[in-house]
């Protein structure tokens, strides 16, 4: 066990109740993206609690919602960023809520408010580790620090890739400790190394100026088969994508990679319990299914076309919309796939179908390697007392994209005070009193010792 261990651990206990306090306090404030409730008032508070703690505060404008960076000299030119966000989800249904989301409640060993653990008490568990560190080291930091805290994550964050390319100089780092962590769902502290890329995409097909009669199927074009038919050219019942180029670059696990999934438990038998699965994509059965997260995919989102009341409507639809979304994997570019996309369906006669581009996200991979992974896993191991789970690919996809490659590159890893019913996004959010504790004393760890990974 390092030397300021001990340190970090009893600074934290003595002033535990003091940043459940801070998080009250945070939580109290509304800070709804999705409607801008509370975004001002949020982000003046969270500037006021960087700035007390002496970090240099900048608010760079930008198109959305302010962003907040504080920055913290330290012994080492080693920089470490922390990247974090202040905006919560909407807070209904209303009714479902024990106590209102936004007057924090302490109850059974956990604080339950709207933002309690996504993402303010993961800001908060990062701050008292930093207080801890400084503490530990007397009053110095061992390396440099800069917190990144934005507003519009619940959003999509629209304008964070752009806000890291125009400022990559103000954020040059060599690591970053991302949002989210903690325990997974077998109570092991968990490590995400990977997110998939994402490219959403909408199909429309207009065949005539108005919905016609079923009568005339003989003659008549159907905008719901055009579509359909464009779609089934997509991919096959192999799963496997029909789009020429589509897995050029799609990169394959390395050996790292593939023992780190044998080792994550076979996940068959608990999906066929909680969603009533009688058969999984391609026939996959046990740990194939973790496999196959190195697989990109191609999801239908929804489609929407003619009649869908009570009862019958002979109608041919004159119209059929659909939204489609593909999970990339590392080293494709959601860029290239929009233009083989549009490549595909010219070449297979559907050059009438509408495409139009709604939303992506690069994928972003760290590898198993790296020296802040392994220092990362070794601390876990050290607070939580049990080997952490590493998983190298996850299937959803995150803004780290923004951050790891105009960054150059960095090592970007999670740590923080989950565990696998947060209820975030949901009724009754809260984090556990003792998660909040383990996380700020895993964070402080990995803060303590990243200048020493030079």
């Amino acid at each position: 066990m390092k030397p300021n261990t001990n340190n970090i651990d009893n600074f934290l206990q003595q002033h535990l109740d003091d940043y459940i306090a801070e998080l009250v306090t945070l939580c109290a404030q509304p800070s709804v993206s999705a409607t801008g409730a509370g975004i001002p008032d949020c982000a003046d508070l969270v500037e006021n609690m960087l700035s007390v703690r002496g970090l240099q505060i900048q608010r760079p404008k930008t198109a959305g919602n302010p962003i907040i960076v504080g920055r913290a000299a330290g012994l080492s030119e080693r920089t470490l960023l922390f990247y974090n966000h202040y905006d919560v989800q909407p807070p209904e249904p209303l009714n479902l809520w024990t106590s209102p989301p936004f007057e924090p409640t302490i109850r059974d060993g956990a604080l339950y408010a709207r933002g309690a653990e996504d993402d303010k008490g993961e800001f908060v568990a990062r701050l008292a580790a930093f207080d801890a560190v400084k503490a530990a080291n007397n009053g110095q930091l061992p390396c440099n620090v800069i917190f990144v805290v934005e507003g519009e994550e619940e959003v999509g964050s629209p304008y964070i890739a752009e806000f890291v390319r125009n400022h990559s100089d103000m954020l040059a780092c060599d690591g970053s400790v991302w949002e989210g962590g903690g325990l997974n769902a077998d109570d092991r502290p968990g490590l995400v190394l990977g997110y998939r890329g994402i490219l959403a995409v909408g199909l429309a097909v207009q065949s005539m100026n108005r919905d016609g009669h079923s009568g005339g199927a003989h003659a008549l074009p159907s905008a719901a088969w055009r579509l359909l038919w464009a779609i089934n050219s997509l991919k096959g019942p192999d799963e496997r994508l029909r789009i020429r180029g589509f897995y050029d670059r799609a990169l394959k696990p390395s050996a790292l990679d593939a023992s780190l999934l044998e080792k994550l438990p076979d996940p068959e038998a608990k999906l066929r319990r909680q969603l009533e699965v009688d058969a999984f994509a391609a026939g996959r059965q046990g740990k194939a299914i973790n496999r196959a997260v190195f697989e990109p995919t191609c999801n239908i989102q929804g489609i929407t076309t003619g009649y869908q009341g009570d009862g019958m409507k002979t109608v041919i639809p004159s119209r059929a919309e659909a939204k489609l979304d593909f999970r990339l994997v590392p080293d494709q570019d959601p860029d290239e796939i929009f233009a083989l996309l549009q490549a595909h369906l010219a070449s297979e006669g559907f050059s009438d179908v509408q495409l139009s581009r709604l939303g992506a996200m690069w994928p972003a991979k760290v590898a198993p390697d790296d020296p802040l992974v392994l220092l990362t896993a070794e601390t876990a191991e050290e607070v939580y007392g049990l080997p952490a789970s590493i998983d190298p690919l996850v299937g959803g996809s995150s803004p780290v994209y923004a951050f790891a490659k105009p960054l150059g590159d960095i090592p970007v890893i999670s740590a923080g005070t989950g565990y696998s019913d947060n209820r975030i996004h949901a009724p009754d959010e809260h984090v556990r009193l003792s998660d909040f504790m383990n996380g700020a004393r895993h964070l402080a760890r990995i803060l303590d010792r990243f200048a020493s990974l030079a």
